[in-house]
């Protein structure tokens, strides 16, 4: 369907290379390491080679034909542009590396690059209903692992360990593989947004921030909890309380033609008035599907509206260096009037208390 509406504005004499491997993926089902597809306004190539000839023809819709490249692939593009009478080339210009474009423009001497960007990004941003339930498994899987991994929080256990025991759990629960390298941040470590796990070992009455996610035939989920394994102070509990008001308030308000900035805005208000807006750093959110980072955004920089149809994370956070951190992190469908939440870990602060001995 998305090559066909792809197609539909392709003008005669164009063409359009396409290099990146989610936006192959996307629009052929090849997940080789190899392959390119190129198209015109009526014809489809994906260009591979011989190891990969079987595969290809197994997976590929019937509306796209497979090439072996015995030949270079300057060699092989060359020839298609003749063959279908292409003077303009559109490449993906965040892909396509400088050295492989000087590389095709010497070959394709007669040909006029064109670079284009998010161009194939903009249809993926609108998710099928099939596309919507590998989601949606993703994140039951996901769920599945987070409850596991809470329920045997131990003091002495580390960072580290606990990142590699979720994606030993994402495999036995029918996962591909995780979606991103797990988050795990114990105590102070919370407060870095992107901390990089360590060997840090958990004491007792420490919090405990998890982000992680799956992915499932080839689809990513994405989830941050916080787990309190004592009794929170006042302090954790106002923090805690001023993120989850930020999220759920955004949530709420969140619908079809908003912006992505004015969805940003929503919860940042919120930490600005409770007097930490300096703490929140990052944006609101993201989109998420073959990537576990796409469009659209829910930041300051992204004025667009937001499609119905679209999977965006809402994760706001307040960290306070060398203390602790917050962030709640939910994964909702966009839909005219309102949001699905598709994540269905409980949220409110008693929910993430978990004493361990």
């Amino acid at each position: 369907m998305a090559l066909k509406q792809i197609q539909q504005k392709i003008k005669s004499h164009e063409a359009f290379f396409i290099t990146n491997p989610f936006n192959i993926s996307y629009l052929s089902n090849f997940t080789g390491t190899n392959g390119q597809l190129f198209i015109t306004s009526k014809k489809a190539f994906l260009l591979t080679d011989f190891r990969y000839l079987r595969v290809a023809k197994a997976v590929l819709p019937r509306n796209i034909s497979v090439v072996n490249l015995t030949k270079s692939l300057p060699q092989k593009l060359q020839e298609l542009c003749k063959d279908h009478k292409i003077k303009n080339l559109h490449f993906e210009e965040m892909d396509l590396s400088y050295i492989k474009y000087s590389y095709f423009k010497k070959e394709l001497k007669e040909i006029k690059f064109e670079p284009v960007r998010g161009f194939v990004e903009h249809f993926r941003e609108i998710k099928s209903s099939a596309e919507l339930r590998l989601i949606i498994k993703a994140q039951r899987i996901a769920e599945k692992v987070f409850l596991e991994i809470r329920q045997n929080l131990k003091v002495g256990k580390t960072e580290q360990q606990i990142a590699w025991e979720i994606e030993q759990l994402g495999h036995i629960y029918g996962a591909d593989t995780i979606s991103f390298p797990p988050i795990v941040g114990f105590g102070e470590n919370s407060g870095s947004p992107h901390h990089q796990n360590s060997n840090r070992k958990l004491k007792k009455g420490e919090m405990v921030l998890i982000d992680m996610g799956m992915k499932y035939k080839g689809y990513c989920s994405d989830m941050t909890r916080m787990v309190f394994t004592g009794k929170p102070s006042s302090l954790q509990k106002k923090i805690y309380n001023t993120v989850l008001e930020a999220q759920e308030t955004a949530i709420k308000k969140l619908h079809a033609g908003m912006t992505g900035l004015v969805a940003d805005k929503i919860s940042r208000d919120i930490i600005k008035k409770a007097g930490y807006g300096k703490t929140f750093g990052h944006s609101l959110g993201h989109g998420i599907g073959l990537e576990v980072h796409e469009s659209p955004n829910l930041s300051t920089g992204f004025d667009k509206a937001i499609p119905e149809n679209t999977v965006v994370t809402v994760e706001p956070g307040i960290y306070l260096e060398n203390s602790f951190g917050v962030r709640i992190e939910d994964m909702v469908l966009v839909k005219r009037k309102n949001v699905l939440n598709l994540t269905k870990i409980p949220k409110k602060i008693e929910d993430a208390v978990f004493l361990i001995s």
